[in-house]
């Protein structure tokens, strides 16, 4: 929990309110905000190619949740009571302790043997896919399809009923699970510091990975639903208010999630540290476990949760689509939405097949680490160069008081300055160099590099594309030229742009004159060789 909170202060919140900001400003999605230094723009591109990458598994685990949703309706609930089939299994109901620790619940043989009818290698290959998910999975493109098809204004109004309605749940079932036999234990283990564990890079790898899906930065999605707000939206205030939403609801989960996994370790008689459970395992054997041991209305708050469940992921998969929707109508303003849509949901079907399958949660695991999260991490760096170094900070602050009339702290510049992407460069490094592949077949991890390496190309190649475009003379003058703004950056309203340029030209007209006094009055201490070349390189 203290690296969470930690990444979440210096790392996340900075990023989030930096995004934020770009967007709003620019009223430009994630590919077009690199306008500001077109250079860059693959950066943009390739951040839009990971959401893809997270388009083909995400609308996946959510069919699952609509496979449990319906499975909710039957009484007893198929998940509370072993099957003969199923060896070392104990039912999920089961109060007490069982002798041997080998011992699964039975929502685990569950989720594993009638959901998944899971591979546990990916030497078996991936398998079909099981039919019954494939129905839920084409469902849930349906109503993605339909909620965005008129475009993302269409969804917001359903937003507020996704944002609230989950709260509500997560509170039930908190209240229910802290009463739990062994809860206690496991919540104690989410709050007890073990300091020995800061010294660890798979800690805070894992803490940043955990930060940046919470507030989905990195991936484009927080300067596309920024670039809709009204210029002068107070988006610090919003910044703040999400940050601290989503930091109290990633502790909310995490005391259901500890609760739980603690309820099961004090039943099947497993320490704490030896429960291996992560990823789509987490939530459909942890929370149905917890479930089955309700003393009344099993059925009720089963419902309740995957109903919370699919509305949380549906929120989420528009956000997802709409970013992608979004950079593609970007760059082919002329294309109808609804045709964008409608391509995006068949391809996000078509390769959320492929997750459903017998060995689909291994695979996801393999692309998920190549095309996501190494991606993502090595993609943030790169933007932030881009914002605050190549764009630059004091550029941003002035753009943040002409937009909102309000000065930057010094805390967000330090961050924005070297503090943020320090942190996230040795979390980059260190993980690079303790790097572990994935458990799988050899090819499979040459498939996730070659991934890795086909987005991160797009920065490379598209920048060299705009150097390519710029007339000067010379390599290093065409990619400077690359690297300045477009003649149309600023605020998407043309008056408030023409205000915009003209305060920017204003204030570069003071520091240009600034700056040659301070040369002046340096002048005397200088070579007078160094003062004439400075001199005609000015002009003079």
């Amino acid at each position: 929990l203290i690296p969470y909170l930690i990444v979440l202060l210096l790392v996340g919140r900075p990023i989030y309110y930096l995004e934020m900001v770009m967007g709003q400003f620019s009223s430009r999605g994630c590919v077009k905000v690199f306008d500001l230094a077109p250079l860059m723009r693959g950066i943009g591109i390739a951040q839009t190619l990971s959401l893809v990458v997270i388009l083909g598994y995400y609308a996946a685990i959510l069919a699952i949740a609509v496979r449990y949703f319906i499975a909710s309706f039957f009484d007893p609930l198929p998940w509370v009571r072993c099957e003969p089939q199923w060896d070392a299994c104990v039912d999920s109901d089961f109060p007490g302790q069982v002798a041997n620790g080998s011992f699964r619940p039975s929502a685990a043989h569950y989720f594993e043997r009638n959901i998944m009818h899971s591979h546990k290698t990916l030497d078996e290959g991936l398998g079909l896919p099981d039919w019954q998910l494939a129905l839920c999975l084409l469902f849930c493109w349906i109503c993605i399809a339909v909620l965005l098809i008129r475009g993302i204004r269409s969804s917001g109004k359903a937003s507020y009923f996704l944002a609230i309605f989950p709260y509500v749940i997560l509170l039930v079932l908190l209240v229910r699970t802290s009463t739990l036999e062994g809860a206690g234990a496991g919540i104690r283990a989410l709050f007890t510091p073990k300091w020995e564990k800061l010294l660890e890079v798979e800690v805070w790898y894992a803490a940043v990975t955990q930060c940046f899906f919470s507030l989905t930065i990195s991936l484009g999605a927080v300067i596309v639903f920024s670039s809709y707000n009204n210029f002068t939206n107070n988006i610090y205030r919003d910044a703040m208010i999400i940050s601290w939403l989503d930091t109290f609801t990633s502790i909310l989960s995490g005391v259901v999630v500890f609760g739980t996994v603690g309820s099961i370790a004090h039943v099947t008689k497993t320490k704490m540290e030896d429960m291996k459970l992560e990823g789509p395992e987490l939530t459909f054997i942890t929370y149905p476990d917890a479930i089955a041991k309700f003393d009344a209305a099993q059925n009720v708050f089963a419902v309740l949760f995957f109903l919370m469940f699919f509305l949380l992921g549906l929120g989420s998969n528009t956000g997802i689509v709409t970013t992608i929707v979004t950079a593609v109508r970007d760059r082919f303003p002329r294309v109808a939405n609804w045709k964008v849509v409608v391509a995006v949901s068949l391809y996000g079907f078509g390769c959320g097949l492929l997750y459903i399958t017998p060995g689909g949660l291994l695979l996801l695991d393999v692309v998920d680490k190549y095309g996501v999260t190494l991606t993502t991490l090595t993609l943030v760096i790169l933007e932030i160069i881009t914002f605050c170094w190549i764009y630059g900070v004091e550029r941003i602050t002035r753009d943040i008081k002409f937009m909102l009339g309000r000065s930057t702290g010094i805390f967000w510049r330090i961050c924005w300055s070297f503090l943020t992407v320090g942190i996230i460069f040795a979390i980059w490094l260190f993980s690079f160099i303790e790097f572990k592949p994935e458990k799988v077949p050899y090819g499979y991890n040459v498939f996730g590099w070659c991934l890795f390496s086909f987005i991160m190309l797009q920065v490379v190649g598209w920048g060299l594309y705009e150097v390519s475009t710029k007339s000067e003379k010379g390599f290093w003058n065409k990619v400077v030229s690359a690297a300045k703004t477009t003649a149309d950056w600023g605020p998407e309203d043309e008056t408030t742009r023409r205000l915009y340029q003209t305060e920017i030209a204003t204030a570069a007209r003071y520091e240009s004159a600034g700056t040659a006094a301070i040369k002046r009055m340096f002048s005397r201490f200088l070579p007078k060789t160094i003062v004439i070349s400075a001199d005609h390189r000015n002009g003079a």
